[in-house]
């Protein structure tokens, strides 16, 4: 099965020094480590356990900023042609949120690798003004999980169950932190968005989107009160960084 990579968009013009001496092994990894290293092989275990030969997930990112697109990918995976090397290249997989912006980067492209046909696609901020943030993600999600879809997969949505892709379909709610194929759709979601708000930042600047992304930090509500809104901004949201502006 050829890899399927689709896009849509619509958006206008869318250390710790320290000088103690190490303490000695104790032979036991910690908590933390242990979790990075299993995580994603916990995720693709519960795949596998769904009992299906193909396994589609979907994700979004930017649910809940103040500004910027909100953008949902699905990737699927074929478990009978995924590669010992392939799991192993995604052995940190995890919800995205969980890791740093280069470690997404540094999966993005092996979630590439692995997956038999990813899908992505933008709704951009009037879309979002004009029919609201919860249908517009569901919609959003449903389309991708439509386009990666194979007949006798299952086709799984973090968190919400979404409207009919035409296969057979389930939510998994934290699923993004459960399941192998939604964890690798949050990433390519995130690292997509986060990507074009960076590049944002040189159109629009002033509201320093590379850094924040459009969520709501205390120096991009600074920034709103300062140059007010850009036409990134959206105007759906009861923000509190909107109300002392004339909008």
């Amino acid at each position: 099965m050829a890899p399927l990579t689709t896009a849509a968009s619509g958006d206008p013009s869318p250390r710790s020094g320290s000088s103690a001496k190490p303490s000695r092994p104790t032979g036991r990894r910690s908590a933390s480590a242990s979790s990075k290293r299993t995580s994603g092989s916990r995720l693709f275990r519960f795949d596998r356990g769904l009992g299906y030969r193909f396994v589609a997930g979907a994700d979004e990112a930017g649910r809940g900023c103040l500004a910027g697109p909100l953008v949902a990918a699905a990737v699927l995976f074929d478990y009978e042609t995924l590669t010992l090397s392939d799991r192993r290249s995604l052995s940190a997989l995890n919800d995205s949120k969980q890791h740093t912006m280069e470690m997404r980067e540094l999966l993005y492209p092996r979630v590439l690798r692995a997956a038999v046909r990813v899908s992505i696609t933008s709704r951009c901020v009037r879309g979002i003004d004009e029919r609201g943030l919860h249908k517009t993600n569901l919609a959003a999600l449903s389309d991708t999980l439509r386009r990666v879809g194979v007949e006798g997969g299952i086709h799984l949505s973090d968190g919400f169950p979404v409207p009919a892709t035409g296969f057979e379909q389930r939510h998994v709610v934290g699923g993004d932190a459960t399941s192998a194929a939604i964890a690798a759709a949050s990433v390519i979601a995130k690292v997509t968005r986060d990507r074009f708000m960076q590049r944002m930042e040189q159109r629009y600047p002033g509201w320093e989107f590379g850094a924040h992304v459009g969520y709501s930090t205390p120096e991009h509500r600074a920034a709103i009160s300062k140059l007010g809104v850009s036409p990134l901004h959206r105007m759906s949201f009861q923000s509190m960084a909107y109300q002392q502006l004339a909008l």
